[in-house]
């Protein structure tokens, strides 16, 4: 019995739709206050925010999932020398007026990168709060990434009379576990934060902030956010240890609280004026940060100088593609 041969018929061609590329626009990752790579503070930063809206800037933070994202908008060279680089500065709720991290990281991707700021003694960023300047050290050999140090607004202790019951049962803590001999102050030197110290860094090691309670008690009280610290024994290099706990996580290194929290020490004697002393914080979450801190206590009992420095290092660049 014969059989009927079989045709191989090919498919049909389908056309090929070209997909136009989408917007991208440049993205850079540092880590800030940070001896190495991977550790302190990560920070995206976007070169150039010139075409976002406010709206995909807010996207784009929330994108990156990061505690901070930032957005250059570069300006004519004439208005950069006279105003500064203007730059805005988002969480992934909401922007903010001004955060420490942000601002040292996002002037020192500009003393790497910048075609002409690049190597420049001194960048000054131009932020809702004003004018944040930020001086650099000229890097050794073989260093990673640069050191700087911005100069913050000076101080503004706004209250100094907290109740440490509330205080504790805000923080999740006995009152015990407090340094009673030490005030408990809102300092802002462009955001406020409440500044508490316990007596160990036992009892902050194991601090779990129930959030609901702080920040009901934070919204009362004229504070943003809680800033923990504790004294830490010479031998570790590192002066005082402090977590910053909020929107659910945990911030590895928050460099607007470190200068309210050196203004609050210089102010009640826990640092000698202009004294340069040693944070760190981040180590619970295994980010452990580097922050160098200063201010001056003027005879008259005045905080100002307030300044807070630290090393970024470069770990990342890439573009984000837009709808």
């Amino acid at each position: 019995m014969s059989t009927a041969r079989k045709t191989h018929t090919p498919p049909k061609k389908r056309a090929v739709k070209i997909i136009e590329e989408p917007h991208s626009v440049e993205w850079a990752q540092m880590d800030v206050f940070a001896e190495h790579r991977l550790e302190g503070n990560m920070l995206a930063v976007f070169p150039d925010g010139t075409d976002l809206t406010p709206v995909e800037m807010q996207a784009l933070s929330r994108e990156t999932n990061l505690s901070e994202t930032t957005f250059i908008l570069p300006r004519s060279a004439a208005v950069e020398n006279k105003q500064g680089v203007a730059v805005r500065i988002f969480t992934t709720l909401e922007e903010l007026p001004f955060a420490g991290h942000p601002a040292l990281g996002t002037a020192s991707w500009l003393w790497l990168h910048h075609e002409r700021l690049r190597d420049a003694e001194e960048i000054v960023l131009d932020l809702q709060i004003g004018k944040i300047p930020v001086r650099f050290t000229k890097p050794k050999a073989n260093e990673l990434g640069v050191f700087a140090e911005m100069q913050q607004r000076d101080p503004e202790f706004i209250q100094v009379l907290h109740d440490p019951d509330g205080i504790a049962s805000a923080l999740g803590i006995d009152a015990s576990e407090l340094a009673k001999e030490v005030p408990i102050a809102t300092v802002s030197t462009g955001m406020p934060f409440c500044i508490v110290t316990l007596k160990s860094v036992e009892t902050l090691s194991r601090l779990r902030v129930p959030l609901d309670r702080a920040e009901r008690y934070l919204r009362w009280h004229a504070s943003k956010f809680f800033y923990v610290i504790a004294p830490l024994d010479k031998t570790t290099g590192a002066n005082w240890r402090a977590r910053m706990q909020f929107y659910g996580g945990e911030d590895p290194a928050t460099g607007s609280a470190a200068g309210c929290c050196i203004a609050f020490l210089v102010k009640y004697g826990l640092a000698k004026s202009e004294e340069r002393i040693v944070i760190e914080q981040g180590v619970e979450i295994q980010r452990r940060s580097r922050i160098v801190a200063s201010a001056e206590k003027t005879k008259s009992g005045e905080v100002r100088k307030v300044r807070v420095g630290g090393r970024t290092i470069p770990v990342a660049n890439g573009r984000f593609f837009l709808p």
